[in-house]
């Protein structure tokens, strides 16, 4: 689906962009603009910045911005069209979609448009089919509720070898790609087949409660076959960025800053019926970097509850090093031996398992307990590589007051010097730094910045001159009318220097002429990946004019300020160009012998000092 340009500007200016990044960022007000901690790095001191005037926003650590779109696309994983459709119903806009859409987003609905038919089926199955019953029996069994069923979407694919082929094609549905979403196979001689039949189903979907996959598991375990069976990654499912069970959990996740982290589908639902509702699951798959992030944009808090068989305790030791780098607080509950999640909750009920997770432990205590069963503790070799395997993932926590605590922990429970474990701990943050593989998140310099676009210009430039062009640009995405007719009766973008400024006088220029179109924030959207980020740059600056004239000018409009010290620019840069090309002319006197050449060149002089003369004294500036 494709959704008209017009209505994709109704949403983008109906929406306040700081109403909505204010409900996943905690933001506080400074000069014209906000701040607040970067939601895509890890950073202690707020470089994250948004413009309520612009209705853009842009991190100066690692450099993620854009419009309210963007923001939502990235700090949610979706797609364009899905951030518009969000917006839109949280608005009360009512969206006309188009007949025609670009290759990508029509795919994207496609396929999801494919899984929402399939997910009904499945569905339809488990609750009317005569040859469900079993299933029906076996969600029963397990204390799952009708109510339950539906809220989770479970399903029974049926045990035969086509019934969902059949489905698909009395719904006219493509089998590529149901074949792409791994709904079908073909088999050898080109048959296809149902991939999940005799199967319940547990339909996996995004945070934001689309479906993106479905895990299929096996009523009757048969050696030659797999216990689950998962869907194949696609254009909208990748496994190691999705929680199970997020889109349903997400809201008391954050209500009571900590999730619960368990390992299947059945554990999840099954506490989640009980009423314990801040619990995600990783279905089957060990914890990734890209889940532990998403994770972190709803808590910093987790409790992990695995299995306590060997495969439960491994997962546990990789979970706690991935999310101390994500900067977790991290504690670890056990159960009784011979129960997990599921079926302790249905035996003693919500109030007992609470008490479990009470008793959790920080991961530090966690991983001395298993260290001592395993007898690490009594051969002197062992109880050295064990003391370093304590002290590794301490190393992965950037607080260094929460190190020292850690250090002073082991320090104290083990009888050890401070000192020795310090110099251990030096040693793992150096062999951290050396694998690490994210590049540092850095502001860029001046310098940096401007040797960028320094290569792009005609010529070298001071750096006051690239600035004073730079600030000239910034006002053409202020929104203010005034100031843009301004800066387009006196500025020729030709007689502009730096070659990413003059692209970008044109182009807004001509966007203006055709659409009389002021918004920043779709402006700034009409320019390639580069120029934006630039643009985002120079336009949310850390000290604006607006801060500067506040104090000196506490009774004048910043819109009055701002026209007056635009016509000084332009007067400024006017000025000089000039002094440029007067430049240029005595380096051509100094260096030449000819007479003619240079007596030309001194009177173009003189006429160009008398033309900077007049513009600062007359101040041609054309206001209409």
């Amino acid at each position: 689906m494709r959704i008209s340009e017009y209505k994709i500007e109704e949403v983008r200016n109906s929406a306040n962009i700081v109403d909505v990044i204010s409900e996943f960022v905690q933001l506080r007000k400074r000069g014209r603009n906000y701040i607040g901690l970067c939601p895509f790095h890890k950073e202690k001191t707020p470089s994250f910045t948004v413009s309520e005037d612009k209705q853009i926003y842009h991190c100066f650590g690692c450099h993620n911005g854009g419009n309210v779109f963007k923001f939502l696309m990235e700090y949610k994983k979706i797609s364009f069209v899905e951030a518009v459709q969000e917006l839109a119903e949280q608005l009360g806009i009512h969206l006309e979609v188009e007949e025609f859409a670009s290759e990508k987003q029509s795919e994207q609905e496609i396929l999801y448009d494919i899984n929402t038919e399939v997910a009904n089926y499945y569905y339809n199955n488990l609750t009317n089919e005569l040859e469900a019953e079993y299933a029906r029996s076996y969600f029963e069994n397990r204390k799952i509720k009708i109510q339950t069923v539906r809220a989770f979407g479970l399903g029974y694919a049926l045990n035969s070898r086509d019934s969902l082929v059949k489905f698909l094609i009395s719904k006219n549905i493509d089998l590529d790609k149901a074949l792409q979403l791994g709904l079908i196979g073909k088999s050898a001689d080109g048959r296809v087949y149902d991939k999940l039949s005799g199967r319940i189903i547990f339909p996996i979907l995004s945070p934001n409660g689309r479906v993106v996959a479905f895990a299929g598991r096996t009523l009757i375990e048969k050696p030659d076959s797999a216990k689950y069976i998962n869907s194949p990654e696609s254009l909208i499912y990748v496994k190691g960025r999705i929680l199970y069970g997020l889109s349903h959990s997400k809201d008391e996740i954050r209500k009571s800053d900590k999730a619960i982290l368990v390992e299947g589908y059945m554990d999840l639902i099954s506490l989640y019926q009980n009423g314990i509702k801040n619990v995600v699951a990783v279905s089957g798959t060990a914890l990734t970097d890209e889940q532990a992030q998403l994770l972190s944009r709803y808590t910093k808090n987790v409790v992990l509850l695995f299995d306590a068989d060997t495969a439960g305790i491994n997962a546990s030791l990789r979970s706690i090093e991935i999310l101390l780098k994500q900067d977790f607080d991290i504690k670890i509950a056990t159960l009784p031996a011979g129960e997990d999640p599921d079926s302790f909750v249905n035996k003693f009920g919500k109030e007992e398992f609470k008490e479990v997770i009470k008793r959790a432990n920080n991961f530090l205590e966690y991983q001395t307990e298993y260290y001592e069963k395993q007898g690490a503790f009594n051969d002197p070799q062992k109880y050295t590589e064990a003391i370093r395997e304590l002290v590794k993932p301490v190393a992965l926590i950037d607080d260094e007051l929460k190190r020292t605590a850690l250090i002073k922990n082991i320090s104290k429970k083990f009888n050890l010097r401070e000192k020795l474990l310090e110099k251990e701990l030096e040693t793992a943050i150096k062999q951290k730094s050396r694998y690490d593989e994210k590049p540092s998140q850095t502001k860029p310099s001046e310098e940096t910045i401007e040797t960028l676009f320094q290569q792009k210009t005609k010529r070298k430039i001071s750096t006051v001159y690239f600035n004073k062009e730079a600030e000239l640009i910034k006002f053409l995405f202020e929104g203010n009318e005034a100031i843009i007719k301004l800066i387009f009766n006196n500025i020729d973008p030709e007689s502009l220097e730096v070659e990413i400024h003059k692209n970008i006088f044109y182009k807004v220029r001509d966007d203006y002429e055709h659409f009389n179109e002021l918004s920043p924030a779709h402006l700034i959207s009409l320019f390639d990946d580069e120029t934006q980020e630039y643009l985002r740059k120079i336009t949310l600056e850390q000290y604006t004019i607006s801060e500067y004239w506040k104090e000196t000018h506490p009774t004048v409009s910043f819109e009055v300020t701002s026209y007056q010290f635009v016509k000084d620019l332009i007067i400024k840069l006017k000025q000089m160009q000039i002094d440029v090309q007067m430049n240029e002319n005595l380096k051509i006197i100094e260096s030449s012998e000819n007479e003619e050449l240079i007596m030309s060149l001194m009177k173009t002089n003189r006429e160009l000092s008398l033309k900077k003369l007049n513009i600062q004294l007359i101040e041609e500036i054309k206001i209409n």
